[in-house]
């Protein structure tokens, strides 16, 4: 990268270059969600109110290329809460250069100042090429989920 990439929490004024990175998200995984649903979320990744929801913009230049939502919550089973790492996404036209890598170790960095140092999150198992990342910096589980 000539450019220098940038990792930094999601701005108010990210909205329309924020949209364009999730919309392309849910697309890969042949989905989509109302707008509704698209200005709800963009919100509370900004409100002081919903401290628990957060999100990072990769940034290549002034252009926002990559995201990451993460998410804090209670765990029955520790004390401490844990971190959802529930959407990542780069561009294809800049994937393979660090960028996955980048925002996830942002996520473990800020989770691990915000005292939820267990970071966990869920992936297609046609997702090759993110799984060889993931397989770098995680460890795989044998849970399988389900859902209603």
């Amino acid at each position: 990268m000539s450019e220098t990439l940038t990792i930094r929490p999601i701005e108010s004024g990210d909205k329309d270059a924020w949209r364009v990175l999730w919309t392309a998200y849910l697309e890969f995984y042949e989905s989509s969600v109302s707008d509704a649903v698209y200005d709800a979320t963009f919100d509370r990744l900004l409100s002081k109110e919903h401290p628990d929801q957060n999100g990072f913009l990769a940034v290549l230049g002034d252009t926002p290329v990559g995201l990451v939502h993460y998410i804090y919550h209670a765990h029955n089973w520790r004390l401490d809460k844990v971190c959802y790492l529930q959407d990542l996404y780069a561009d294809p036209t800049v994937r393979g250069q660090g960028m996955g890598r980048k925002l996830i170790e942002a996520v473990y960095a800020r989770a691990d100042t915000d005292g939820c140092p267990s970071v966990y999150w869920l992936t297609q198992d046609f997702n090759a090429e993110a799984r060889k990342l993931y397989d770098r910096i995680a460890n795989l589980t044998p849970f399988i989920k389900y859902a209603r």
